[in-house]
């Protein structure tokens, strides 16, 4: 009985020994493989070329197709590469690959590691919304009743059509007193506002506009914009010219702005990595970068992909930003809440 109690005790301390052990010998066997320093080269090297892209994707050539123009706009979706190298790393037991994924992974934390983080306060003095509510939308008043209850001061409505302005006009008159529409964009405020008038960005109709809004704490020259629409085509790459001639045009009427407040709302069909709206983006901050809590994509509403919609600010702080429940547009409305103190 005695040898059959030892026997069996030795036999379980022998399985709990060889289970404890398998993370030592996984770790022992990686050591001993020399093997794992040559294999999956060809992993480390798409490692290093998604890091290069993230680093430099600014000097990307945009003269075919506007390949970096089109990188930018989907720039943070390049981070989904680096678990997927991770993982092949792993299956093909490669340890060259494993130390190329962490350099991927240290560059797309410097670019967007910020905006995984909340970063919005509680302050503000003016709540501001703004929305492309699509020329197609089957529910206009539903859109605009939706957008007014967020609670905003002033709202900025794109790709209105004259068939659903009314309707609009309808649904925002209870809450805004002040609005002012200029061809397919409008601007709805609950301040009284002054000297609207359309902004000309080069389409040959209209479609920006700027207000002044006179507010407790002072004027603030609110723009609202929609540039044009850009698309992929395998013929011709990512088509943007249009695009990029009118925001060289919309970045000067800011920079000659008089006013020293300005907030900017629209649909800008580009994101603010795009060195195409430089004109733009270099003159003004994103509410979004500054107080808000992820990413804020804003479009396709289903499932956002990118910010192509923006909030943009000079000389105001902003305080939070966030993206809005989705209404009867393909695109989601934004907020944000700024000081103007």
């Amino acid at each position: 009985m005695a040898q059959a109690y030892m026997a069996e005790t030795g036999n379980r301390g022998s399985r709990a020994e060889r289970s404890g052990s398998r993370p030592r010998r996984l770790r022992d066997g990686w050591r001993r493989d020399q093997g794992g320093w040559r294999r999956g080269l060809v992993l480390a090297f798409f490692a290093v070329l998604l890091a290069l892209v993230m680093v430099v994707h600014a000097h990307i050539p945009n003269d075919v197709g506007n390949l970096g123009s089109l990188i930018e706009t989907f720039l943070p979706w390049l981070g989904l590469g680096v678990p997927l190298l991770l993982i092949l790393a792993f299956v093909r037991k490669s340890a060259t690959a494993l130390v190329a994924v962490v350099l991927p992974a240290a560059v797309w934390v410097n670019l967007f590691g910020s905006l995984v983080f909340d970063k919005s306060g509680t302050g503000g003095d003016l709540t501001v919304v703004t929305h492309n509510v699509n020329a197609e939308n089957p529910d206009p008043e539903g859109t605009a009743r939706k957008v007014a209850a967020s609670g905003a001061d002033v709202v900025a409505l794109e790709e209105l059509t004259q068939e659903a302005l009314p309707a609009y006009e309808r649904a925002l008159a209870e809450t805004y007193r002040y609005h002012s529409v200029e061809g397919t964009v409008g601007l709805w405020s609950k301040h009284p506002m002054t000297d609207s008038r359309p902004v000309d960005i080069k389409m040959g109709w209209t479609r920006a506009l700027r207000a002044t809004v006179n507010t407790p704490q002072g004027d603030v020259a609110v723009y609202v914009a929609h540039l044009p629409s850009v698309r992929v085509k395998a013929d011709a790459g990512f088509t943007a010219g249009q695009r990029d001639n009118s925001a060289e045009a919309l970045g000067v009427a800011i920079r000659d702005e008089p006013v020293e407040k300005v907030v900017l709302l629209g649909d800008l069909n580009g994101t603010m990595n795009d060195r195409a709206l430089s004109p733009v983006t270099s003159q003004l901050r994103s509410t979004q970068g500054a107080a808000g809590d992820g990413f804020g994509f804003s479009w396709p509403a289903g499932f956002p992909m990118a910010r192509i919609d923006q909030i943009m600010v000079r000389d105001v702080e902003p305080e939070a930003s966030w993206s809005l429940p989705a209404t009867g547009s393909d695109h989601l409305p934004l907020a944000a809440r700024v000081s103007l103190g």
